[in-house]
């Protein structure tokens, strides 16, 4: 990095950077350090708080975006069903879905000539970003950050008071973390994809950064200034890193922990140079399907829980005043009461049953 020397931003081409990968994970260090280097995230942001005190660096219009659309597709921040992919994608193939967010874009780029947009779950609406940057005349490219799963299931413990389970944090790790990768697959070819170790952020920023700006081109990182530098600098806090448990430390169950370690190890190798190869990308299809295969497993045999869950919500519907509220957490507050029947059991209810107990909710669609 050094000055610009005759560089004139206006004419830089027209680029987002979408920072993708679990929540936790190092995604708003990488959005934050991106906007310190020249980047522009839209504004207003997402007021920092005792979880991120540096802030996240993310568009308050996409969470709020977002949010809507995932309690429009029945997902949850957080969802380890495979289905839920389809659910997401389904959305985004919205037309109008589409024009608002491609307006909602277009307007940034009258500040800046290189947007970043980063929320957690911008993973699950990935193919609708990159139809919206598209029709603005603009690159779509995209960093996935990386951190070991134990490190972000005890993360999402302590920082979001999560109460599902460390087995099913991990498996949404898995789910979000494999299809993030396929979805972002097609961008290998021009270059347009990065995956970035969260240790190495913390370890050198300056060099990770640099890489990252170099494969993907990013002209604001590529002509940062010294005071950037600086700022960086005090930005980047190397005890961000505070979680050190392993995987063995959260007790999975046998399959699950053999997938995740596989999965982490496969994954590890596109962040190396030259790393996203073919070979990488059929062992991770292999690990994808797998864990479909698995998650099919555990729905085959929950048949009474499930029977559970239908005579609970409506035993809680029979009750004057309706179910007893649920503490929420902050990044998956429930806002009706099927949100409240424990998401474990919740995503092994089959789609009629799901459809009946939404009528009954007066959900039907």
């Amino acid at each position: 990095m050094s000055d610009p020397i005759d560089v004139t931003p206006e004419d830089y081409p027209r680029k987002v950077l979408f920072v993708a990968g679990a929540g936790r994970s190092g995604t708003s260090t990488m959005a934050g350090l991106m906007s310190i280097l020249g980047l522009h995230v839209p504004q207003p942001e997402v007021a920092a708080d005792e979880t991120n005190p540096k802030g996240f660096g993310e568009p308050r219009w996409v969470v709020d975006h977002h949010d809507r659309l995932l309690k429009a597709a029945l997902v949850q921040v957080s969802d380890a069903r495979p289905e839920a992919w389809f659910e997401t994608g389904r959305i985004s193939t919205r037309e109008q879905e589409r024009i608002k967010t491609a307006t909602w874009l277009g307007e940034h780029f009258d500040v800046s000539r290189e947007l970043v947009v980063k929320d957690p779950r911008l993973s699950w609406f990935l193919s609708l970003w990159r139809v919206a940057a598209i029709r603005n005349g603009a690159t779509p490219v995209f960093a996935t950050m990386l951190r070991p799963p134990a490190e972000v299931v005890g993360s999402k413990q302590k920082y979001y008071a999560n109460r599902l389970g460390s087995a099913h944090l991990a498996a949404s790790w898995l789910n979000m973390l494999l299809h993030t990768e396929r979805a972002t697959r097609e961008s290998v070819a021009d270059g347009g994809r990065v995956f970035v170790r969260y240790a190495d952020l913390l370890d050198d920023w300056t060099k990770t950064t640099m890489w990252v700006g170099e494969k993907l081109q990013l002209q604001g990182v590529l002509h940062a200034n010294s005071e950037q530098i600086r700022e960086g600098h005090r930005f980047v806090d190397p005890s961000l890193r505070r979680m050190g448990q392993s995987l063995a430390d959260l007790n999975l169950p046998p399959k699950l922990h053999e997938l995740t370690e596989e999965t982490w190890g496969e994954l590890n190798k596109l962040a190396e140079p030259d790393g996203d190869t073919a070979d990488v990308h059929a062992t991770l299809d292999q690990l994808r399907e797998a864990y479909v295969d698995l998650y099919a497993e555990a729905e085959a045999i929950s048949a009474s829980s499930v029977v559970a869950a239908e005579q609970t919500l409506r035993a809680q519907l029979k009750r004057p005043g309706g179910a007893p509220g649920v503490p929420a957490t902050p990044a998956e507050e429930p806002t009706t009461l099927a949100d409240k029947i424990p998401h474990g059991v919740r995503a092994a209810i089959p789609p009629s049953v799901r459809r009946g107990l939404r009528k009954m909710a007066g959900r039907a669609r």
